[in-house]
């Protein structure tokens, strides 16, 4: 039932100069991510729908354990992530995103990044985020990081912005070409990937280079379905919070509010359900449930 079939490949993410080949249905997106009415496209509308997007939508890698794949053009993505109430990881959440935006009125487009975070050389593009442009200024907007919330920042070396949570992070501008995100906080507001440090650390890296349709499939083919890496041995599901963060790998559970760290194993299917259900507001079937916790 949940067995990946052999040939299948991720799609492709649209690009900002290209038509959408289908239409997106903005009402369903706003009342997804809980905005009553459509921001305007200037910065307060960025910050709008980008923290209301990230509070809504989890970040989670469910269906590669469920053996069906991440697909990630325009019309998969939006069924999944918004009329199936699930969630996605970077190159799902930015693909609707950036759409989104388009829609809305932004200019916008993919970049793509590579995760630095615990990295022990040079770690490929498995990141995807979105530049976005408003009255000739340039912002990087990223809704698919699977951390603490990180606002909108500007493309400007040494920019800082601080979270409702507490973490700051900074773009850190390393040569002509590449940009550094860095994170400082604590390290309970993260997904797991940090040291256990409130200093600034190195989150990913990106430069301005065009990004293609076919780059964002192969990057997303290579994340989810190469062997021995984080998206294909680990079950991750996390959520931004309006008070802080939670975070699922495997069976562990990990909340951080108000500057405070709990944890907990799951130990049963029906708190494993009642967790993906409850706590992340993820629409699963029983047997995908059930077949999740077994194969933890």
């Amino acid at each position: 039932m949940f067995s990946r079939s052999r040939g299948q490949q991720a799609c492709g993410v649209l690009h900002r100069t290209r038509p959408l080949i289908a239409p997106f249905d903005l009402p369903a997106y706003l009342d997804r991510i809980d905005l009553p009415v459509a921001p305007a496209p200037d910065l307060g509308g960025l910050a709008a729908v980008h923290r209301a997007h990230r509070l809504a939508i989890p970040f989670e890698n469910l269906d590669i354990p469920l053996g069906r794949g991440i697909a990630i053009d325009g019309p998969s993505v939006f069924a999944k992530l918004v009329k199936r109430k699930r969630g996605g990881y970077c190159f799902e959440q930015n693909s609707l995103f950036l759409r989104a935006l388009h829609v809305l009125g932004f200019t916008a487009r993919p970049l793509l990044a590579r995760v630095w975070l615990l990295a022990t050389a040079t770690p490929p593009l498995t990141h995807t985020l979105n530049l976005v442009t408003i009255e000739g200024r340039e912002w990087i907007a990223d809704a698919g990081f699977g951390g603490s919330f990180s606002p909108p920042l500007p493309l400007e070396d040494g920019a800082q912005t601080l979270a409702p949570d507490g973490t700051a992070h900074r773009l850190i501008l390393r040569d002509e070409r590449t940009w550094m995100l860095e994170r400082a906080g604590d390290p309970g507001a993260t997904d797991g990937r940090s040291a256990a440090t409130r200093d600034w650390q190195a989150q990913y890296s990106f430069t301005l280079d065009p990004v293609e349709a076919i780059d964002l499939e192969l990057s997303n083919h290579w994340t989810a379905t190469r062997p021995d890496t984080r998206f294909t041995t680990l079950t991750i599901a996390s959520r931004v919070m309006a008070d802080g963060f939670i975070s699922l790998f495997d069976r562990q559970l990990s909340v951080h509010r108000n500057g405070q760290n709990d944890s907990r194993l799951i130990e049963t299917v029906a708190d494993y359900r009642e967790v993906l259900i409850g706590q992340f507001g993820l629409a699963l079937a029983d047997a995908e449930v059930e077949h999740l916790f077994h194969q933890l």
